[in-house]
């Protein structure tokens, strides 16, 4: 539309206005004069109402792309026709925010909130619908809650923090819409059956009864103070200040997982949990063989009390790396490596390794976790060992699991400071079925290599 590509020329005009005017007083530092304040005032009046404009027309130009490409599906016309009426494939269409994309994500975001770009907020806007159909799971619609690129966060993993293993290994649930508590029903008190003791006599009867289990909904967050002149000239800042950002936030959630206090904002964690199963062991002199042993008995104990088996152990990578040292009574290894196909062994995996399935022991895949306390116990110097059925460890996330939201706050006039947050919502139990997990302690757990 010819009109529509003159108002967006218009508004662009605008905000270059707006631009020179915010920049030429904080170069000169100091506040803006009272006609530039006027001027400005005038300049965002008219901007507000070719913005509106710009919308109308924009839903109009919009509609009728999608007309033509339902006209073209009707018609089953070939490529070229398809082509020709507009319609668009969108599995071959590239990422708005890609590695390779000419326009900078936390650039379009100074620019569309800030500068009130259109064509930043078109592109910002067009960014949060493919988030949307990518992960089907809307996210806000307002400058106050943008989608993460996903280039953004994948080099995270990389990075020196502890991570997401035990999140990662929860049973991952959509975060509801709205709300702040989640209420989980626990069946307390369950139906009987016995035998009938005559003909017509009365059958057992107990009616069944919950208790209601309500979840927090938290909020972890994180942020970073960014010049202006590193968003619009440096290269590759969004990637490291994102990156750092979101495995802080994953870091920080793993660790309330396992270990909150469920109080001032955290969750309540495995090890807080109440009711869940305990294998408390002391012993001085602790050796890898009774480890091994202890780590049995929780098995048994989840066996035992949940009438299931456990699919999970979890364990500080110190604690992996004495198991995988330990010698038996015959200075043989307990667990042995993989590959060689051992035919006794009481574990088997690799030393090396982390966040992931390491090996298992006694049937039951390890996983480690730096995120596991390292100075618990009267001596401040014990970890602990988790064995649990994942499907009892319950993980409501809004999005995929990295900070799903980044918002971009206005500029500092004064020292052109640009403010970006990551946060995300979430809430964690253990507490639906607490005697699938059981946890090991004691002095035997302060041993290392």
């Amino acid at each position: 539309m010819k009109l529509l590509d003159q108002l967006v020329e218009e508004r662009a005009e605008i905000s270059e206005a707006q631009e020179g005017i915010v920049v030429r007083a904080a170069d000169e530092a100091r506040d803006l004069s009272e006609s530039e304040d006027t001027n400005l005032k005038d300049l965002a009046t008219r901007a507000t109402a070719l913005d509106e404009r710009i919308t109308e027309l924009r839903a109009v130009q919009v509609a009728n792309l999608e007309a033509a490409k339902l006209r073209a599906e009707v018609a089953n016309t070939d490529d070229t026709q398809e082509r020709a009426t507009g319609r668009v494939t969108v599995t071959s269409e590239p990422a708005t925010y890609s590695e390779r994309s000419d326009h900078s994500f936390f650039g379009d975001m100074y620019k569309a909130q800030v500068l009130s770009d259109p064509a930043a907020q078109q592109r910002m806007a067009r960014h949060q619908n493919e988030m949307a159909i990518e992960n089907r799971d809307v996210g806000t619609a307002n400058f106050a809650g943008l989608v993460v690129p996903q280039y953004l966060t994948d080099m995270a993993a990389d990075l020196a923090r502890a991570g997401r293993p035990t999140a990662n290994i929860c049973t991952q649930l959509p975060l509801p819409a709205d709300g702040l508590t989640i209420n989980v029903s626990r069946v307390t008190t369950g139906t009987s059956a016995a035998a009938q003791a005559t003909e017509n006599s009365a059958v057992s009867e107990t009616d069944i009864d919950d208790t209601l289990l309500s979840v927090s909904v938290r909020s972890y967050s994180g942020q970073s103070d960014l010049s202006r002149q590193a968003i619009e000239r440096g290269s590759g800042v969004e990637q490291l200040v994102m990156s750092d950002l979101a495995l802080a936030y994953s870091t920080s959630l793993n660790s309330d997982i396992i270990n909150g206090a469920g109080t001032s904002g955290t969750h309540l964690g495995i090890l807080n949990t109440t009711g869940i199963g305990d294998v408390d062991q002391d012993d001085a002199t602790p050796t890898g063989a009774e480890t091994f042993v202890q780590i049995v008995k929780a098995i048994g104990q989840v066996n035992a009390n949940r009438y299931l088996a456990p699919d999970i152990v979890v364990m500080h990578p110190r604690r992996w790396a004495y198991l995988a040292g330990a010698l038996d009574g015959n200075s043989r290894p307990l667990v042995n490596p993989m590959g060689n196909n051992p035919t006794d062994p009481a574990a088997v995996g690799s030393a090396a390794g982390y966040g992931a399935v390491v090996g298992n022991i006694a049937g039951v895949n390890v996983i480690t976790d730096a995120g596991i306390p390292t100075n618990l116990g009267t001596g401040t110097n014990e970890d602990r060992v988790v064995v649990a059925r994942r499907s009892d460890l319950l993980l409501w996330e809004q999005g995929s699991g990295s900070p799903a939201v980044a918002r971009f706050d206005s500029v500092g006039s004064a020292s052109l400071t640009v403010k970006i947050v990551a946060f995300g919502y979430s809430a964690f139990t253990a507490g639906r079925y607490p005697t699938g997990v059981s946890v090991i302690q004691g002095t035997l757990l302060a041993a290392t290599l």
